[in-house]
């Protein structure tokens, strides 16, 4: 693991909204990372970032909220590693303006992710899909590039189907994921439509979580990603909590593990050998729990600092053969945090070498 002598300049944009603020809590004091430039609307452009931002949880950096919000431009922002926050709305364009300037962009959009080379990555499943960059570059002419997070729920679901998809190949998923009110953003969902309410549908929702999954579980041949022949139906739900998605999963396999054999495989996993030791990577990333009643989101939505997928209710399943329950931190694993361990990654495996600020 390639360790940086001094910390990589980065900056956040959309640095105002939900995410952004997630990201800029999690680099504080980051040891190989320092945020040097926020970026954001043109209506918050030229403010301070404190005048600027309405703040949502904790206490704002006293260094940050001093920070002059910049347009979102390569020729603002200057960073060589840029976290991305933006909405889809507007991501795409901007995205790609930062990747044809030579910056590295770590994206929580969904514009890039189904790209056939446009790495979409969560580090301990997939970690060598990041050498799909060398491709994207080729084929786009861009000196930087784009690396893609994965939809917040389907992170979850993909944590805790690597490692028995490694061991026993899944052909089939049927999944309902019940999602905290902090994915839909900020303000989000108003209060009267959620309040002791289940609303079955996101939109967008059920087709990136059916896309995505296949992308991450997938294999690298050297020019693109071979997805995996994995069935897959998805029902989503915003519920009244928080923070913290919960997906509940039933499974089909080549060899159907014993719920023993799952249980026993999900402990043993550690993932993509290079993530062992980032300073963001959640030890174990995977936690298992025996209490019939877990996960449970206000129990376990920050364990490993918000950066582990908890999984429990392992059994066997009446319709395929393996039922489980996953949940983890949407906001942290799912986003912000999500995007840093991929930088880490980068940096670690050396593939940010030669990339230089503007």
């Amino acid at each position: 693991m390639t360790t940086p002598v001094t910390r990589w300049p980065v900056a956040v944009l959309g640095a105002t909204g939900a995410v952004g603020q997630a990201f800029i809590r999690l680099l504080e004091g980051h040891p190989w990372f320092d945020l040097v430039e926020v970026a954001a609307s043109e209506r918050s452009a030229g403010k301070s970032y404190a005048s600027a931002t309405r703040w949502l949880e904790g206490t704002m950096p006293p260094a940050v909220a001093l920070f002059q919000v910049k347009a979102c431009t390569p020729e603002q922002v200057k960073a060589p590693i840029v976290f991305s926050a933006l909405d889809s709305s507007v991501a795409g364009e901007v995205e790609a303006a930062f990747a044809a300037s030579g910056r590295l962009v770590l994206s929580n959009a969904k514009n890039y992710r189904m790209e056939s080379d446009v790495p979409l990555v969560i580090p301990e499943v997939n970690g060598d899909h990041l050498a799909l960059l060398t491709q994207q570059r080729a084929n786009r002419g861009w000196p930087g590039g784009i690396v893609t997070n994965a939809n917040c729920a389907v992170t979850v679901a993909a944590m805790a189907l690597a490692p028995l998809h490694q061991a026993f190949r899944v052909t089939k998923v049927f999944m309902t994921t019940m999602q905290a009110v902090s994915g839909a953003g900020y303000p989000g969902v108003p209060s009267l439509d959620i309040l002791g309410n289940v609303i079955p549908y996101i939109g967008d929702e059920e087709p990136k979580i059916e896309t995505e999954l296949v992308k991450l579980l997938g294999t690298y041949d050297g020019t693109t990603i071979v997805s995996a022949p994995i069935v897959t139906s998805a029902h989503a739900n915003r519920v009244a909590v928080e923070h913290g998605h919960t997906v509940c999963l039933s499974v089909a396999f080549e060899r159907a593990p014993t719920p023993e054999q799952a249980l026993e495989t999900l402990r043993a996993w550690k993932g993509f050998g290079a993530v062992q030791g980032l300073p963001s990577a959640p030890v174990p990333a995977l936690i298992v729990r025996d209490e019939p009643d877990r996960p449970q989101a206000r129990r376990d939505v920050n364990a490993g600092g918000g950066m582990a997928v908890t999984i429990g209710r392992v059994r066997a399943d009446n319709l395929f053969d393996l039922r489980l329950v996953a949940m983890a931190h949407n906001v942290v694993r799912g986003a912000a945090g999500g995007s840093i361990l991929n930088a880490e990654l980068l940096v670690a495996t050396g593939q940010l070498d030669g990339l230089v600020a503007s």
